[in-house]
């Protein structure tokens, strides 16, 4: 199998909000869009981030149409996670959960957006000292 291309499709209530959103604070270009599609793209993110307004008669199976994009999370890995932290802190973008470090080395912090999607900024750092 070869793949060729990779996306991540979520069903939100106003496809604008988000839309707007990644593309003003995470540097995504809108490559398509039509009424309750728009397809983003950033060099470098390795997929297309889709936003598909919730009930589409074209979501399938049928059973998720009028399911939202809930209890999932959108990570980017990042070089700097302090700089971007004071870049989105700057930019006024409320804060969801503030910088945390996991014992197996994942540095993030995550915003989330208009439609509730959570997104989250990860630095890969050495596991921390234990302490004693």
């Amino acid at each position: 199998m070869q793949i060729t291309a990779s996306a991540l499709s979520l069903n939100v209530d106003d496809v604008a909000a988000s839309a707007a959103f990644v593309q003003q604070h995470f540097g995504f270009k809108q490559e398509m869009a039509a009424d309750g599609f728009v397809s983003l793209a950033r060099d470098g993110a390795g997929f297309n981030l889709i936003f598909l307004r919730t009930g589409l008669p074209s979501i399938q199976p049928d059973r998720l149409r009028g399911q939202r994009a809930e209890g999932l999370i959108v990570a980017f890995v990042v070089d700097d996670i302090h700089a971007e932290y004071a870049r989105i802190q700057a930019a006024g973008v409320p804060i969801t959960t503030p910088i945390q470090t996991e014992p197996w080395g994942e540095r993030f912090f995550q915003v989330t957006d208009p439609n509730g999607v959570i997104l989250q900024l990860v630095q890969w750092v050495h596991a921390p000292a234990e302490a004693g």
